[in-house]
Formats: structure tokens, C-alpha cells, sequence
């Protein structure tokens, strides 16, 4: 049976910048022994390393964001640029003067290799040292310590592959050591008593001789995170693809967006929308073809040479590099017949504002799912001819094409938009 023990340790003095964070330590805990892990609260690593500022916390989280993950009031999740996400983006203003935030450490794996390295000369013992920082959960009410910063311990235990009690192979279990012990030491560790620092002694298999790879293993790559999307992040997300890889589209997430998709509000309780997901090799050729000869044809009409033709026609080709398309069609059955034009064009419209909400709400719900989609015009300036190419029942109007599929490459960033021209006051 293994005994583990966490000790506190208290006595170390208001830290400044440039103080020797290492010999306080090491005095606070005579007796260091091999195998020895010192949980260290990342506040008093940043006040040794200087990274107080002078600012208010509005500036200071807005410095240190990458992307805002979600806000509510006046809380704000944001990503930092060590990959971590966190309240505040990890500025903190408690403990420290009037006027000052607490920056989190510029390289946490780097401050704990360091304070590793000078703590094992001061003592000749072989420890590992983890700096820690609180999180939310958001699945779970209250936080708890995490590692953002570990050196000489493994931050994982990888359990795959190995057999439970019943001699089932475990698949995915990976325990999150670092984050265990980070939440065991801050038990006795708190900012109210001036106790920064824990040792954890009797988990000596833990430490390793080398630094290892630090606290960033703890963090999830972006291509693996299902959650990756904030509630700040989703509308965001949506980006138009012109380039795809070849991998298909999985039915199901396409069932999943449109069923996002006809959440839209829409007149008169109906539901205006349908959307043809084309999926044969022939349909698609077919309708693409079809609306190439006829754009052409139109072109060649308003006195375009075949070189233009070809140079406007290309716009068109990131549907034929999308592994899918999907035609929305607006339906207005349950439209009110007016006899005068205006009370008309405004019930029509009704229905178009409808059946944008809807594409928009399809062209987010793919980009969560991780699809990129380009949504173009074509279907609209030949109705007929794509009807009757994708053989559509009578009163469905073609809505322009999405082609979708996984992008070929991340988009770029997408600059601030300037809303001067756009909102009106009155």
C-alpha cells in the first residue's frame, strides 16, 4: 500500500520581483528528499519573475488573449497564448497592490525547469516541481488547482493497452497526474494563509530524471478538442472554403446542421426551407454541368469573349472541389396571397429572410462539426435549369449551392470589422 503525504509550506516571505524563489523554497522545506515533488502556486513564481504590471485587469486580460472562448456579464473565458483557457485569461488582482495585476508566467515549463534545476543544486536531491494555476470547470461547479508547469514529473499516466480487474484492455483512459497532484496540494496550499507552496512525498515513481515535456502534454491539440468552439467562437467559425481535401462528409453531421438549419424562425409557423444534399456522382455532374452551359450561354449573349467566360466560370469551381453539395430550396406554400404588389413583395420577403436565417444556421452548424462550406450564387441566375437537373418537385426555388467539405488549409484570421457603415442610431 503506498502512503502518500502533502505538506504545506508556509513561512515564505511577500515575494519581489528578482527574488530567489529557489533558496526560499528549499529552506521552507528542509529535508528534501529524492522522488520529493514541490507543487509550487504559479502567483509567487510570476512575482519573482516580474510580471507584475501596472494596468487595469480589462487591459491586462485583453494583452495576454488570444481568442475569447465565451463571455457572460462581467466573466470572460479566454485562451491564452501558452494554449491554456482560462477565467480572465489567468490575469489575477488579488494579493498584490492597489492599481496591479499578476500576469501568469510567461513560460510556466520554463520557470519550473529552472526552479528545479536550482532547488536539486541548493539540496542534491532529485525532485520534481509543478506550478499550478486554478481553472473552472464547465461541467462541474467550483475550480480546481491544475498544472501549468511541470518539470521532472510525468504529466501523464497513459493506462492504455493495459488490462482492468476483469481482463478488459483499457482504450482510452489517460490519467492527468500533474492536474491530480496540482488539486491534492492546493488542500493545504491557499492565498488567505500565505501558504504557496506543498510537498508531495511517496509518489517517487513520478518523478523522472529528465525535465520531460513539461505541462504543455496536459494540453489538448485544437484538432482533437470536440469543444473547441466558445460560445464566442461560433459564428465566427464560419468561413468561406474554396479548397477541400478529399476525405467524404460524413452523412450524419450533415443530417445534424440541417437539423440546426430549420431551427430558423420562419412566417407563419411554416417551414419554408428544404435542402437537396447531392450526393451521386451523377446528379452532381449533371447540375454542374448543366449550370456551366447555361452561365456560359448568358455570358456569350451580353457579348463576353471566351476568355472572360473562362475567367468568370471559374468562380464556380469550388463546387466541383467540394466532396458534397447541398442546394437549399425555399418552398412558400403556406405564403398569404395580396392583390396589390406591395403588401406581395413584402410577404416574398418574409420568406427570403427566412430561408438566409436557415442557410446561415446550416453554414455555422457545419462549421462546428469542423466543415468548411462555401455558399454561391449559381442555382439563383438559373433556376430552371437546376431544377430540372436535380429533378426537384414543383415549387421548390434552388437558393444558390454550398459546396462542404474538410478544409484543405486554416483559414486566415479574419480582420476586425470597422462598424461605422453598418449601424445606424437613431
Amino acid at each position: 500500500m503506498t502512503t502518500i503525504t502533502i505538506t504545506g509550506l508556509g513561512g515564505l516571505p511577500e515575494i519581489a520581483p528578482g527574488a530567489d524563489l529557489a533558496a526560499l523554497i528549499a529552506r521552507a522545506a528542509p529535508g528534501l528528499a529524492d522522488g520529493d515533488i514541490l507543487v509550487i502556486t504559479s502567483k509567487v513564481v510570476s512575482k519573482a519573475e516580474g510580471r507584475v504590471v501596472r494596468a487595469s485587469r480589462e487591459e491586462a486580460i485583453a494583452a495576454e488573449t488570444v481568442r475569447i472562448v465565451a463571455r457572460r456579464g462581467p466573466t470572460t473565458i479566454a485562451e491564452t497564448r501558452h494554449g491554456l483557457v482560462l477565467a480572465a485569461a489567468g490575469v489575477d488582482r488579488s494579493n498584490t497592490a492597489p492599481g496591479t495585476v499578476v500576469l501568469l508566467p510567461e513560460d510556466p515549463d520554463g520557470s519550473a525547469r529552472r526552479l528545479r534545476k536550482a532547488i536539486m543544486a541548493l539540496t542534491g536531491a532529485r525532485i520534481g516541481v509543478l506550478i499550478t494555476d486554478t481553472m473552472g470547470r464547465p461541467w462541474r461547479v467550483g475550480q480546481a488547482d491544475a498544472a501549468i508547469g511541470a518539470a521532472g514529473v510525468a504529466p501523464l499516466r497513459d493506462h492504455r493497452g493495459t488490462p482492468d480487474a476483469h481482463g478488459n484492455l483499457l482504450e482510452v483512459t489517460v490519467a492527468a497526474v500533474a492536474d491530480e497532484l496540482a488539486a491534492a496540494a492546493d488542500l493545504v496550499k491557499g492565498k488567505a494563509d500565505q501558504v504557496p507552496a506543498a510537498l508531495v512525498r511517496g509518489l517517487a515513481g513520478l518523478v523522472t530524471a529528465d525535465d520531460g515535456p513539461g505541462a504543455a502534454a496536459l494540453i489538448r491539440p485544437a484538432e482533437q478538442d470536440m469543444f473547441r468552439l466558445g460560445a464566442a467562437d461560433v459564428l465566427g467559425a464560419r468561413r468561406t472554403v474554396r479548397e477541400f481535401t478529399a476525405e467524404p462528409v460524413d452523412p450524419a453531421a450533415v443530417r445534424r446542421a440541417i437539423a440546426a438549419a430549420v431551427t430558423a424562425p420562419a412566417p407563419h409557423h411554416s417551414r419554408p426551407w428544404r435542402f437537396v444534399v447531392v450526393e451521386s456522382a451523377r446528379a452532381r455532374r449533371r447540375l454542374l454541368d448543366d449550370m456551366l452551359a447555361a452561365w456560359a450561354a448568358d455570358l456569350r449573349g451580353d457579348g463576353f469573349t471566351p476568355e472572360q467566360i473562362a475567367r468568370r466560370t471559374r468562380r464556380g469551381e469550388p463546387l466541383r472541389r467540394a466532396p458534397l453539395i447541398i442546394v437549399p430550396c425555399l418552398v412558400t406554400e403556406a405564403a398569404h396571397a395580396y392583390p396589390d404588389a406591395r403588401r406581395a413583395s413584402a410577404e416574398r420577403a418574409m420568406f427570403l429572410v427566412s430561408m438566409g436565417a436557415g442557410v446561415q444556421n446550416l453554414l455555422v452548424a457545419l462549421a462546428v462539426e469542423g466543415l468548411g462550406s462555401c455558399w454561391l450564387s449559381s442555382t439563383l441566375f438559373c433556376g430552371p435549369v437546376a431544377r430540372a437537373a436535380l429533378d426537384l418537385p414543383p415549387g421548390w426555388e434552388p437558393m444558390g449551392a454550398i459546396g462542404v467539405g474538410r478544409p484543405a488549409a486554416a483559414p486566415s484570421p479574419r480582420p476586425d470589422g470597422d462598424l461605422r457603415d453598418v449601424i445606424a442610431y437613431r
